[in-house]
């Protein structure tokens, strides 16, 4: 366990799932095949919630994930399942 919060990733996504941008600070994606499917796949399980007023909190993959709406862009914050 470390002993500072980190983020393990950042991603915008526009409103299809496509990657506007996106930076990751961890190695547990260690490919681009890894990463875009990381991507796609919390993309699917958020898509259809409301995360427009207020930013929304979920666990995936063993992480928790942090995200927002805000018009077109889907922007997502990962950090480690212990992170607060």
């Amino acid at each position: 366990m470390d002993l500072f919060p980190s983020v393990k990733n950042t991603l915008l996504l526009d409103s299809d799932g496509r990657r506007v941008a996106a930076k990751y600070y961890s190695e547990d994606w260690p490919s681009n095949s890894a990463r875009e499917s990381f991507g796609k796949a919390v993309f699917t399980k958020t898509q259809k919630t409301n995360a427009r007023s207020e930013a929304e909190i979920a666990m995936f993959e063993n992480n928790i994930v942090v995200y927002k709406f805000v018009q077109d862009l889907h922007f997502y914050i990962t950090g480690g399942e212990n992170e607060n």
